[in-house]
C-alpha cells in the first residue's frame, strides 16, 4: 500500500469520527440546579377585605361592624368598609368598586336574599372569592366560597318552642317581621312556622324592618286592630331592636311587663334588658361577632385552602331568670 493511499484512509477516518460526534445523539448534560420559585404564603399583612355593610339598623348591626373592624385592626389587614344604608343597589355599586380595586376577599352581608347572581358572577369571573356573611343568599352556590352566620330558621323554630311550651292549649299570637326578603325574615318566618302547634295561630304579620323607629307605628296599628289579652297572648318579634320599639307602644297603651308573652331574636344587651325589666320572656340568640371567623377563613380562601361551605355559629337561647347576670358582660 502506498504511502499516498494510507494518508488517505487515515483522513477519511478522523473526519468520519468527527462528524459522527458531532450528529450522534447528543450527551447527557447535568441536572439543572434552577428549581422553580416557591409558592407564596399569603399573610393578613398581604389581605385587602371589602365589607360592604348593610346597614346600621340595629345594636346587632353595629356590634357586627365593630368586630370587622376591630378584628382588621388586631390582624393587620386592610379593609374597605362601606355602609349601604339597607339598599341592595349601594351594595352592589359597593362591591363592583372593590371588584376594580382588585381586593382580595368580598365579605358579603346581603340586605336582601335575591339579585346578588350578577354581581357574583363579576367576582368570580375576576378571581376574587366572596363569604357570605350572617343572612342568606338565593344565588347559584357555586357564585360564592362559603356563607359565615346563624341558622335563620333554627332561630325561628327556637322562638316557636318557646310558645308551644307556654301555650299547649293553644293561643293567638302576633309577628312583628324583619325587613322584607332578607334572609333573616324569610327564615325565622319559616322555622316559626314550621314548628308552631297547630292550635297556636298566627293572627297578624307586619314588617318593621329590623328598625325601632319603624316597629313603634307597626305595634301601635296592632293595638288599634286587637286587644292585648284577649285577640292576642304573644309576640314574636325578629330582632330586640323592634322588641324595644314594640315595648314603647305597649306601655303608651297601658300594657304592663308580662301581660304578652313576647319572644325576640338577637340576645343583645337591649334585649338583656327587656327580659330583666319583664317584658320579654326569651329571647334567641344571634351572634354579630363574626370578625375573627370571616378574616380567618378569608385567608385559608386566598392561600388555596380548603374552607367549610356552611360555618354556624354556636347559639342558644336566653330567659329572665338569669338575664341579669349575665347583662353585665354582654358584649353587644
Amino acid at each position: 500500500m502506498s504511502k499516498k493511499l494510507l494518508f488517505t484512509i487515515l483522513v477519511t477516518l478522523v473526519l468520519t469520527s468527527l462528524m459522527l460526534s458531532a450528529c450522534g445523539a447528543p450527551a447527557t448534560s447535568a441536572p439543572s440546579t434552577t428549581q422553580a420559585p416557591a409558592k407564596k404564603t399569603f399573610t393578613y399583612a398581604d389581605m385587602t377585605l371589602c365589607y360592604p355593610q348593610l346597614g346600621a339598623e340595629s345594636d346587632w348591626r353595629t356590634a357586627n361592624t365593630a368586630s370587622i373592624k376591630e378584628t382588621a385592626d388586631k390582624v393587620g389587614a386592610k379593609l374597605i368598609f362601606s355602609d349601604a344604608q339597607q339598599k341592595q343597589e349601594n351594595q352592589i355599586s359597593a362591591i363592583r368598586a372593590c371588584i376594580q380595586q382588585g381586593v382580595s376577599v368580598i365579605a358579603l352581608p346581603p340586605v336582601v336574599e335575591d339579585g346578588w347572581d350578577a354581581v357574583l358572577t363579576e367576582a368570580k369571573n375576576a378571581g376574587i372569592p366572596v363569604i357570605i356573611v350572617d343572612r342568606s343568599v338565593s344565588a347559584d352556590s357555586s357564585l360564592y366560597a362559603a356563607h359565615i352566620g346563624s341558622d335563620m330558621k333554627l332561630e325561628g323554630e327556637r322562638a316557636a318552642a318557646e310558645f308551644n311550651k307556654k301555650f299547649p292549649n293553644g293561643a293567638s299570637i302576633l309577628e312583628l317581621s324583619g325587613t322584607t326578603g332578607s334572609g333573616a325574615a324569610v327564615g325565622r318566618a319559616a322555622g316559626l312556622r314550621n314548628k308552631l302547634n297547630a292550635n297556636i295561630k298566627i293572627i297578624d304579620s307586619q314588617t318593621g324592618n329590623f328598625t325601632r323607629a319603624e316597629a313603634l307605628p307597626v305595634m301601635q296599628a296592632f293595638l288599634q286592630k286587637y286587644k292585648p289579652g284577649v285577640d292576642f297572648q304573644g309576640i314574636f318579634i325578629h330582632n330586640d331592636d323592634m322588641g324595644i320599639g314594640a315595648i314603647e307602644a305597649l306601655k303608651a297603651a297601658g300594657v304592663k311587663p308580662g301581660d304578652l308573652f313576647i319572644v325576640s331574636v338577637d340576645g343583645t344587651r337591649g334585649g338583656f334588658q327587656a327580659m330583666v325589666d319583664g317584658w320579654f320572656q326569651a329571647d334567641v340568640e344571634c351572634n354579630p361577632l363574626l370578625g375573627p371567623q370571616v378574616f380567618e377563613m378569608a385567608l385559608k380562601l386566598m392561600n388555596g385552602q380548603p374552607v367549610d361551605r356552611e360555618t354556624l355559629t354556636n347559639e342558644t337561647v336566653y330567659y329572665p331568670d338569669n338575664a341579669a347576670q349575665l347583662l353585665p358582660s354582654r358584649k353587644y
